[in-house]
């Protein structure tokens, strides 16, 4: 992990973001040699609510032919 001074980081700050994005390799911002912040990789967004469970389900059984209603209960 590198370290960079808040000077530093604050004179060449969107630069070092965009190379922690391709990188991907996180930045320890220190102030008088004590760190303060840690500037990290955002997750990707492209997971949403609807994709969070995409490809963990299974299939069990037959899903085509219909369950007679006698197997459900009305009340």
């Amino acid at each position: 992990m590198k370290k960079m001074a808040a000077g530093q980081f604050k004179n060449r700050c969107l630069a070092i973001m965009d190379e922690v994005q391709q990188t991907g390799e996180p930045v320890l911002i220190t102030k008088h040699g004590k760190p303060v912040a840690k500037l990290v990789p955002a997750k990707k967004s492209g997971e949403d609510i609807f994709d969070r469970m995409a490809g963990k389900g299974k299939i069990v059984g037959d899903i085509i032919s219909s369950t007679p209603l006698e197997d459900w209960e009305c009340k």
